[in-house]
């Protein structure tokens, strides 16, 4: 019967044949496909089962002074972590691993629980690496470790508020740190790895991208002078029973901020107790009314008006002056004829206002803009203030008066430093640096040149002659500056404070050849006075005697040999 049907329908046999030929050709030729030609399909699925890619971690970039003093340094430490999943199924092992860790058994359990549908848990992290081998060495279940780097800060509280800080995943979250992240950051190495299902390494295959370090960062502070402004203005704070306190020293050939230190501060490497208001880098970020420091900026505007010579005299007389309801008073109290220096001496508000009048604002306002104050930085520091120096179609005489003695404006303390390196530096104009410079840096001439060497004359004497600011004086050198004390205004409402103000200092040194500029505020004094001379100046003295001998700057004050004998013969002695 069968032979029959074969015979009777031969096509349907043959049929059958064929779509079987079909099916073992069209399976030999996938195989064959699978494993020459694209054999690259089922290495991917292999690889996609038990090749993973662990991160190589890369470190952050070195911060480090001009001298190559380090700042901010990565340190490797050791993170655990675990993979919640497996471990809902060990549950017996909880008490043991939360013992091993240190960690309240509850409260690890608890963890787990809330975390049970996730794969990834970080149990202990910024471990150090012999802490996480000695952890690992047990071989825990279900609890891994991987490489990271945590920031330290070798110099602590006293570079805090310029270096800034990184966050746990060594991401930078304030100062320098943070307005230089991309450059200081890393790239990620990956390492290609065999694993088994459970996640266990079976063999480590090869590195599939190498890790790429940060670049270093040399800042232009110099860690000698940032450790002793730091040192002078807490010593500061402490004598006169003030708030805070800002000091800022700026080169003036270069715009080089070579110290920025402030108070209170913090520690970096320890910010479990951290204050949000010692965070503050108030040198760049506090606005004030600068009061008699600007006058210099004034006195510059009536000089290169050509209406008024050093020689030049105003009567101040009786020491007030009414204008409408309001009063111009002069705290010297000084009365009759005094010639420009002599109004920068005695700190003349009604002498600066008189020659206000005859110039006219304008005059006072573009200078003030030219040197900076009010004005962007350029820096690009985070949170950095630009300050306000304001602008009347028509300057009304009150509003004169008072930004010619440095009310009704408001800057910050980097600010009024780089306005006084102009001065200092023949009138020239070099923008502001964080980082170390290392080629010549063109300046762009803003105050007339000799007008600029006639207000380092001016300033000088300010300091050195008979009722100047003798605090301000450093042995063996010729110092130039002005003081000043502002009230402070009231916040949230009109006016100022009642019995609160900031003491100033501003100046540079060698006064024949400036190096240095420097800028001291101390914020609320309360102990033996106010002044920014009797406050300040002490403070600004100490630092930038210190400052010119660690920098290595020849004395242009040194006694005569007639000097050094008459001292002798008197018993005062040559010590400089």
């Amino acid at each position: 019967m069968m032979k029959l049907e074969g015979a009777l329908y031969p096509w349907r046999f043959r049929v059958v044949l064929g779509l079987l030929a079909i099916m073992i050709g069209a399976i030999s030729w996938r195989i064959v496909d699978l494993h020459v030609i694209d054999h690259d399909f089922l290495k991917a699925h292999g690889d996609a089962r038990s090749v993973r890619h662990i991160p190589i971690p890369a470190h952050r970039g070195l911060i480090t002074d001009r001298n190559g003093e380090p700042l901010a340094v990565s340190t490797p430490v050791t993170t655990l972590w675990a993979n919640p999943k497996d471990l809902m199924g060990l549950r017996d092992q909880w008490p043991r691993i939360a013992e091993v860790l240190g960690l309240d058994p509850k409260a690890f359990a608890q963890r787990i629980e809330l975390n049970a549908n996730r794969e990834f848990m970080y149990l202990e992290r910024g471990l150090t690496p012999e802490q996480g081998q000695a952890i690992l060495a047990h071989k825990l279940p279900g609890v891994y470790g991987i490489e990271e780097f945590r920031r330290f800060y070798p110099a602590g509280e006293v570079t805090a508020h310029m270096v800034g800080f990184t966050d746990v995943d060594d991401r930078g979250r304030e100062g320098v740190e943070l307005s230089f992240d991309e450059w200081l950051a890393g790239v990620p190495g990956k390492r290609q790895v065999l694993k088994d299902r459970r996640g266990r390494l079976i063999k480590d295959v090869q590195v599939a991208r190498n890790a790429k370090p940060g670049k270093t960062l040399a800042l232009s502070v110099d860690l000698r002078l940032q450790y002793l402004a730091h040192r002078e203005l807490r010593n500061a704070l402490v004598e006169n029973g003030a708030k805070a306190g800002s000091l800022v020293i700026v080169d003036v050939k270069t715009g080089e901020v070579l110290a920025m230190a402030n108070q209170p501060t913090y520690n970096p490497n320890n910010r479990r107790s951290l204050q949000p208001a010692a965070m503050r880098n108030r040198a760049m970020i506090d606005v004030f009314e600068p009061g008699s420091t600007v006058k210099p900026f004034s006195m510059s505007a009536a000089l290169e008006s050509g209406r008024w010579k050093p020689t030049d005299t105003v009567d101040v007389y009786p020491g007030t002056l009414q204008i409408g309801r309001y009063t111009i008073r002069d705290v010297s109290r000084a009365t009759g004829a005094l010639d420009l220096t002599g109004i920068l001496i005695k700190s003349s508000n009604v002498g600066i206002s008189k020659i206000a009048f005859d110039i006219g604002a304008e005059s006072i306002y573009r200078v003030m803009q030219q040197v900076g104050l009010g004005q962007d930085t350029g820096l690009g520091f985070p949170g950095e203030r630009v300050g306000n120096l304001p602008n009347h179609r028509k300057w009304p005489k009150a509003e004169t008066a008072t930004l010619a003695y440095g009310y009704g404006l408001s800057v910050t303390a980097i600010q009024l430093a780089h306005a006084y390196s102009v001065i200092a530096n023949n009138g020239k104009s070099v923008p502001l640096s964080l980082t170390r410079t290392d080629n010549q840096v063109e300046g762009v001439q803003v105050i007339d040149e000799q007008v600029a060497k006639t207000l380092q004359g001016m300033l000088q004497q300010v300091v050195e002659a008979p009722g100047g600011v003798f605090r301000a004086q450093v042995p063996g050198y010729h110092v130039s500056g002005k003081s000043g004390t502002a009230r402070k205004a009231s916040v949230g409402s009109k006016g100022y404070t009642q019995n609160a103000y900031r003491s100033l200092f501003a100046g540079f040194a060698p006064s024949t050849n400036p190096r240095i500029a420097m800028v001291v505020v101390i914020d609320e004094p309360s102990k033996a006075g106010y002044f920014g001379g009797l406050v300040s100046a002490p403070v600004f003295g100490k630092v930038m005697a210190g400052a010119l001998r660690l920098m290595n700057i020849a004395p242009d004050n040194l006694p005569t040999e007639e000097q050094q004998t008459a001292n002798a013969a008197t018993g005062k002695g040559g010590r400089i």
